[in-house]
């Protein structure tokens, strides 16, 4: 894949121009795009960068992340608190995602949705508000490990670390996840199949492949 330098700022806006002139593929009223990457990788930043450069262009936009809908600790933690197959497969509450976030934005949705659901810190439900996203407005939801499980995004952008940067960027008290992005790269393959993928192997400068460009595959 070939990919070219791009400012922070061009890549938001050219991420915001073409979200903004899309609609879903589904036929929903709302669109879901994803933020995909590894903590070290910074999506929830990119993902508030994109939501406000969204508004900007007079979309409502709501912002989610999937740390807010984590599992209870007596299944995150069932076989060890370092067990990078848990964290692959079990850490993330895919049921509430469907169920609370997905399910309210398809077509004939409410378009209620809850931005998260259970506080790590606390080990208890967050009882947040439910969050009325109106008919044109988009769902940002960011995160490591989104892609490969049947979510129905509309726009896809994968934050792409090499497995070097990923271990020199991941904090040492992480380092036991790194499997679980090793298997991510083998059974998803996430910079095939995402729609938009940045390099951000330097932060200060990163990549992108450009999809939108003539010739590009869109």
């Amino acid at each position: 894949m070939r990919l070219e330098p791009i400012s922070w700022e061009r890549l938001t806006e050219a991420v915001a121009d073409r979200v903004a002139d899309s609609a879903a593929a589904d036929g929903s009223p709302w669109l879901r795009v994803a933020v995909d990457g590894a903590p070290a990788a910074g999506p929830a930043a990119a993902a508030g960068t994109l939501a406000e450069a969204l508004r900007v262009r007079g979309r409502s936009v709501l912002v989610a992340g999937t740390g807010g809908f984590l599992r209870p600790a007596s299944l995150r933690y069932e076989y060890g608190r370092e067990d990078p197959d848990t964290y692959y497969d079990g850490w993330f509450d895919t049921g509430a995602l469907w169920r609370e976030v997905f399910g309210p934005l398809e077509p004939g949705g409410s378009g209620r949705v809850l931005l998260d659901l259970w506080d790590p810190s606390t080990d208890r439900a967050t009882r947040s508000p439910y969050r009325e996203l109106p008919p044109g407005g988009v769902l940002v939801l960011h995160g490591p490990l989104l892609l490969g499980r049947w979510f129905p995004f509309d726009l896809t952008v994968h934050l792409r670390l090499s497995p070097a940067a990923l271990r020199r960027r991941t904090e040492e008290r992480e380092a036991w996840t790194l499997r679980a992005f090793e298997r991510y790269e083998s059974d998803v393959d996430p910079a095939a199949v995402a729609d938009v993928v940045v390099r951000t192997d330097d932060p200060r400068h990163p990549a992108w492949n450009d999809p939108w460009s003539a010739g590009s595959p869109s």
